[in-house]
C-alpha cells in the first residue's frame, strides 16, 4: 500500500507536461469558421449548394448501407459460429453445393449495388454538366497562388492573381498565432479572393502552370485537378451569400500548404458593383508601356506592388526567409544590367522556386524592380521604365 503513491508521485512530472501540453493547445484554440472548417468538424462541410447537398445525402445513404450489410452479414456469421460451436455437441455438416443459395447470394448484392449506383451516376453526372453557366471564370494553378480569369458573362476581361494574406504568411513565418490569439481563417485568407453571384450557375475551368494542383471548395461540393498543358471543367451554383473557403487539394510543392481558395458570393447588386469597380481599376492598370516615369513616382507604385505579390516571400524587409534568397544586397538587383532581373521576373528561375510573373503589366515590373533597386540599402539609383520589360517580354 506505501507504494501507491510513490507511484503516483514518480506520474506527477509527466501529467504535469501532459496538462502543459493541453493548456498550451488551449490557448491556440479556434472557433468555427463560417464556410470553412469547424472545430473538431466531424461531418462534411454545410452544404450551400444543391451538388453539396445530393452528395451529403449520399455519403450518409452509403454509409447506411454499408452499415446494415455489416451488421447482417457478420451477426448471422457470429451467431452462426456461437450457436452451433463444438463444445455444445454440434458436428459439422456434410452437404453439397445449393444452386438456390448461389444464386441468392449473387442476385441480392447485384440489386444492392445497382440500388447504390443509380443515385451516385446521378450525382456524378450532375456534377459534369457544365453548360448554360452564367459565368465562366479560368482557374490557373501556379506555384504557390491562384490566377483567375473571367472569360465569359458579367465581369468579362477581370483577372487578377490570389495569393495568401501577407500579414497571415508572416505570422507563420514567426511561429504561427501567438498564445491567446484567435485567427479562425488563419492561412485561409487571401489577398484577392474570387467573387461570384449568388444563385448564378458558375462554370469553372482549370488548368496549372508548372505541376498538378486541385482546386476545392468543400461548401460547394466541387473538387477538380488542375494540369499543366490540360483544360477540365466543373461548376456551382451557390445558394447563399457568404463568404466560404477551400484549398488546393493536391500536394504541390513545398508551399503547398499557402495556396489557400475564397470565394466570397455576394448578391447580383453588390457583384455588378464589384465588376464595375474592378473594370476601374484594370483601366489605370492599363498603363501606355511608352510613358516615362520618374524614379520617385514609379518607387511608389513599386512600393505598392510589392507589398501585395513580394513581401509574402521576401519579406517587407527584404531579407528572404529560409531558402527564399534576400533582395537587399543581392548582385542581381545591384548589377547594373537590368535585364537579369527583368528575365527573373517573366520567366521564373530554380525550376519555379521563383515562380513566373508574366502576369503583372510591363508598368508593374518595371515598378517592382526600380523599387528593389533603390530601396533598403540598394541605393543604386537605377530606373526600370515599362519599355524595357517590354522589350524583353517573351524572350
Amino acid at each position: 500500500m506505501k507504494m501507491i503513491p510513490n507511484k503516483l508521485a514518480s506520474l506527477l512530472p509527466a501529467l504535469g507536461v501532459w496538462a502543459g501540453a493541453w493548456f498550451s493547445t488551449a490557448a491556440h484554440a479556434v472557433n468555427d469558421l463560417p464556410g470553412g472548417p469547424a472545430v473538431r468538424q466531424l461531418n462534411l462541410a454545410p452544404a450551400v449548394t444543391k451538388i453539396a447537398e445530393e452528395q451529403q445525402w449520399l455519403h450518409w445513404f452509403m454509409l447506411i448501407v454499408c452499415c446494415v450489410i455489416f451488421v447482417a452479414v457478420f451477426g448471422v456469421m457470429f451467431y452462426s459460429i456461437w450457436k452451433h460451436r463444438k463444445s455444445k455437441g454440434y458436428k459439422a455438416a456434410n452437404f453439397h453445393e445449393s444452386v438456390v443459395v448461389e444464386v441468392i447470394w449473387t442476385i441480392v448484392p447485384f440489386v444492392i449495388v445497382i440500388l447504390m449506383a443509380l443515385p451516385a451516376t446521378k450525382v456524378v453526372v450532375a456534377l459534369k454538366d457544365t453548360t448554360n453557366a452564367d459565368l465562366t471564370v479560368k482557374v490557373t494553378g501556379m506555384q504557390w497562388k491562384w490566377g483567375y480569369d473571367y472569360i465569359k458573362g458579367e465581369g468579362e476581361g477581370i483577372g487578377f492573381v490570389s495569393t495568401l494574406d501577407s500579414t497571415q504568411r508572416a505570422m507563420s513565418n514567426n511561429g504561427g498565432p501567438k498564445a491567446n490569439e484567435v485567427v479562425d481563417d488563419y492561412l485561409l485568407k487571401v489577398d484577392n479572393p474570387l467573387v461570384v453571384p449568388v444563385d448564378k450557375k458558375v462554370r469553372i475551368i482549370t488548368t496549372a502552370d508548372d505541376v498538378i494542383h486541385s482546386f476545392g471548395v468543400p461548401a460547394f461540393g466541387i473538387k477538380q485537378d488542375a494540369i499543366p498543358g490540360f483544360v477540365r471543367d466543373t461548376w456551382f451554383r451557390a445558394e447563399k451569400v457568404g463568404t466560404y473557403y477551400g484549398q488546393c487539394v493536391e500536394l504541390c510543392g513545398k508551399e503547398h500548404a499557402y495556396m489557400p481558395i475564397q470565394v466570397k458570393v455576394v448578391s447580383a447588386e453588390d457583384y455588378s458593383k464589384w465588376v464595375d469597380g474592378e473594370k476601374k481599376k484594370l483601366a489605370a492598370k492599363a498603363d501606355d508601356p511608352s510613358k516615362v516615369w520618374t524614379l520617385d513616382d514609379i518607387f511608389k507604385r513599386g512600393e505598392k506592388v510589392y507589398a501585395s505579390n513580394c513581401a509574402a516571400c521576401h519579406q517587407a524587409n527584404g531579407k528572404g526567409a529560409g531558402p527564399i534568397k534576400p533582395l537587399d544586397g543581392s548582385s542581381k538587383v545591384l548589377d547594373a544590367d537590368k535585364s537579369l532581373q527583368i528575365m527573373t521576373l517573366l520567366n521564373g528561375q530554380n525550376n519555379g522556386a521563383m515562380p513566373s510573373w508574366k502576369q503583372l503589366s510591363d508598368t508593374d515590373i518595371a515598378a517592382v524592380i526600380s523599387y528593389t533597386k533603390n530601396n533598403w540599402s540598394n541605393k543604386t539609383g537605377q530606373l526600370v521604365q515599362p519599355a524595357d520589360v517590354l522589350a524583353l517580354r517573351g524572350k
